[in-house]
């Protein structure tokens, strides 16, 4: 079953309205069109509620279904099929996850180094990268971050055909993971303003739509994480 994903391209919307069309493997529902980010690609899911019949129901976890589908995990009547429901993202903890995920992105301009790995929190993001040498400029790095941070460049998607992307697997900077492409296009994330593109990488997650909303970040340990690998922390302050 596909699932029209409404947080691609609306990332700041907190409500709506949906028509259950199937129950998942997990119990849950599959809606027609959903606001709920299942965890993927290093960002954790969306939680908040789903209302059917006057009763709010707890989201507990959302999952990826199949190439195109989402399964949202909640205690509901296998017989509401059919049913319209409301749906309502725990905003809070979403909009810090778009802060964190777009400061990651940045993170990867300041640090040009392949990145291996890579995850977030409401708390803080990290990314792991290729890097052979102790990390001995981390002050310099921070701010550099932040410099670009407050220039309030704009976030913006664009999509490409997965034939295109394999022609510039350039715009790829994740050695472990690929973007899907099994839809045949992929999802680009692009920081710019219009004078300069600051990054520009496939990527299906939530976003701010500037960078100045994410206001001031802080790099924390540089932890070593086996042979040419180490893991750089950040937190909003």
């Amino acid at each position: 079953m596909e699932t029209n994903k409404i947080f691609l391209t609306e990332a700041y919307q907190k409500s709506s309205s949906a028509k259950i069309i199937d129950i998942g493997p997990n119990g849950g529902v599959v809606l027609d069109q959903t606001l709920f980010y299942a965890t993927s690609g290093g960002q954790p899911n969306d939680l908040g509620q789903i209302t059917i019949k006057g009763q709010a129901k707890e989201v507990k976890d959302v999952r990826k279904l199949g190439k195109e589908g989402i399964e949202i995990i909640v205690e509901i009547d296998k017989g509401c099929v059919g049913e319209h429901v409301t749906q309502e993202i725990n905003w809070d903890r979403r909009y810090k996850l778009m802060k964190i995920h777009t400061a990651l992105h940045l993170l990867s301009v300041v640090i040009p180094l392949p990145v291996t790995g890579g995850s977030m929190s409401e708390e803080k993001g990290r990314l792991d990268f290729a890097m052979p040498e102790p990390l001995d400029n981390k002050a310099q790095i921070q701010d550099q971050l932040n410099a670009i941070i407050n220039q309030n460049y704009q976030v913006s998607d664009e999509w490409i055909s997965s034939e295109e992307l394999k022609r510039n697997m350039n715009l790829v900077k994740t050695m472990s993971v690929m973007p899907p492409m099994d839809s045949g296009k992929v999802r680009l994330i692009r920081i710019h303003n219009s004078d300069r593109t600051v990054d520009l990488q496939p990527c299906g997650g939530t976003h701010v739509a500037s960078t100045g909303e994410i206001g001031a970040v802080r790099l924390g340990k540089v932890e070593n994480k086996g042979r040419n690998n180490r893991r750089v922390n950040l937190f909003l302050d």
